[in-house]
């Protein structure tokens, strides 16, 4: 295998040490696991300097990485490039122009809750399987916060009536238990049946979202269906499944839910990754005492 050969050479000839050369494997499996979730034909060949661009988005946003670990892996996809080059396998370096995210996280985006309220109770989403499946996908980003990943890894036997419960399998497999309310519960038993309904005769493997055709529901859709969804009450730039884990955060804050419960329902191994929230919601404070305010001149 070409990446083999590569570790080989990088410890061999380029003399580097087995952390770098093992960080650098991991790297590049981690890259394939991705490219592969796309649903495209892999080959080192076909990569494009937007599948690595999605890939940097998908590090920083559905895996909470940090933008050194980013970067330290896109150091290590460029370096496998360069020897690709080196021993013809490529022309190119698809990374040539791609950068590198900053040291310094945005504020993360959300939507704002009265815009959520007019999607879920007044939009018309269809009663067809795409229609119920659709609004299964917004509902539970919205509800539990979890990640676009971790939405596509749900199971039937995830979902736990009796006990009101939703089993979410999260980062290096830890899983956590996320409460559900009758609301949802209701809509994930309609979506069931509507499924069922509609894919009777195939077997899905437990797996709770399916596409169209019946078969899993990939990561490139789940991007295209909330995107499409929240076109219709946002006009904002970011319309990702991860806002809506956002959104989940910043209303949960806003009434009244302390930082400890939202961390573990959002699956943080720290506080302070859970705490940008509460400079978003200032932020949003900061916003309307500017905009309601008489005696506060508007920006």
């Amino acid at each position: 295998m070409l990446e083999d050969s590569f570790l080989e050479y990088l410890k061999s000839e380029r003399n580097r040490s087995e952390r770098t050369v093992s960080n650098y494997g991991l790297a590049l499996r981690e890259f394939k696991v991705f490219f592969n979730s796309l649903g495209e034909g892999w080959a080192w060949k076909s990569i494009t300097p937007d599948v690595v661009r999605e890939w940097v988005i998908y590090m920083l946003d559905e895996e909470d990485k940090s933008e050194a670990t980013v970067n330290l892996s896109l150091s290590a996809l460029r370096s496998f490039y360069r020897y690709l080059i080196l021993i013809g396998e490529v022309d190119a370096n698809p990374l040539a122009k791609v950068v590198g995210p900053k040291r310094k996280k945005k504020l993360p985006s959300f939507v704002k809750e009265q815009d959520m309220q007019r999607l879920l109770d007044e939009t018309e989403f269809g009663d067809d399987f795409s229609g119920v499946r659709d609004k299964m996908v917004i509902l539970l980003l919205y509800m539990t916060g979890m990640r676009r990943a971790e939405l596509l890894g749900l199971r039937d036997s995830d979902i736990r009536f009796a006990e009101k419960q939703i089993k979410v399998t999260g980062k290096r497999n830890k899983q956590r238990l996320i409460p559900a309310g009758d609301e949802l519960l209701e809509a994930v038993a309609a979506y069931q049946k509507r499924r069922e309904a509609e894919f009777s005769d195939l077997a899905h493997e437990d797996a709770f979202f399916l596409g169209n055709k019946g078969k899993n529901l990939r990561m490139d859709e789940v991007e295209k269906i909330v995107k499409g969804c929240l076109s219709r009450v946002t006009g904002q730039e970011h319309r990702s499944p991860h806002v809506l884990r956002h959104t989940f955060a910043t209303v949960m804050l806003n009434h009244g839910a302390d930082l400890q419960s939202i961390q573990k329902l959002l699956g943080h191994e720290s506080l302070k990754t859970t705490e940008i929230y509460t400079h978003l919601s200032f932020e949003e404070l900061k916003k309307e005492y500017k905009n309601a305010h008489p005696r506060v001149p508007n920006p």
